[in-house]
């Protein structure tokens, strides 16, 4: 693995090898040449996690993990240092400009499913703090990578978002993990869950009630 040479990617490395996130006395400018070396690391890691979906089909999109790594890393400095920064968040937190499909959905999951804890520390110092709606935002056109933190999801059509088997799979594999309760009583993907868990739902989720049309 490349050494850190940068905030920017110590930061990446270090949180995603220990989900623990460097702050810096103040925000540096990222060069192409760390873009470059970003690309590299995050096709590796795809890689690493394309083998538990076992999918040939989808690529890293690198543009687009660099673009999450980017969000990341200038929200968790932003908790910090707000000199001069008030007039001008969006040029360090832009929108997404790119195709949104499953594998720009998984590129920019490398960093952004690191985004809700990010938020809830902001919410923390600051309720009012106008990054955080920015970051819902972001959050909420990707997510998978916030599954577990409450979003308004109440726009998305779910059999057309889970329409991919690998990307359905991979969702509901989150839903349990973060015993994401919300999207997990959507009876749509309750309906999937219960169909994943068949005859051992008891020992996957006890907790989770079985949606019907009588209880919605």
């Amino acid at each position: 693995m490349m050494e850190p040479k940068s905030p920017f990617l110590d930061t990446i490395f270090l949180l995603r090898k220990n989900e623990c996130i460097t702050l810096f006395s103040n925000i540096q400018t990222i060069s192409p040449k760390e873009e470059k070396e970003a690309e590299m690391y995050f096709e590796a890691e795809f890689e690493k996690e394309r083998l538990e979906f076992l999918s040939d089909l989808l690529t890293c999109n690198t543009t687009t993990a660099v673009w999450a790594a980017k969000v990341l890393y200038h929200s968790a400095q932003l908790y910090l240092i707000r000199e001069s920064t008030a007039d001008n968040l969006e040029n360090f937190i832009p929108k997404f400009k790119g195709t949104r499909d499953v594998s720009t959905i998984l590129s920019a999951d490398l960093c952004l499913r690191f985004l809700p804890e990010v938020i809830i520390a902001l919410n923390s110092a600051d309720p009012e703090d106008p990054l955080i709606k920015m970051l819902e935002a972001i959050l909420t056109e990707f997510h998978y990578s916030g599954i577990g933190y409450d979003l308004d999801l109440s726009r998305v059509n779910w059999e057309g978002e889970l329409r991919d088997k690998t990307y359905r799979k991979l969702y509901l594999e989150r839903i349990v993990e973060k015993k994401d309760y919300k999207l997990a009583e959507i009876p749509f993907i309750n309906t999937l869950l219960m169909a994943e868990f068949g005859m051992h739902k008891e020992a996957f989720w006890r907790e989770l009630k079985i949606i019907t049309q009588e209880n919605q």
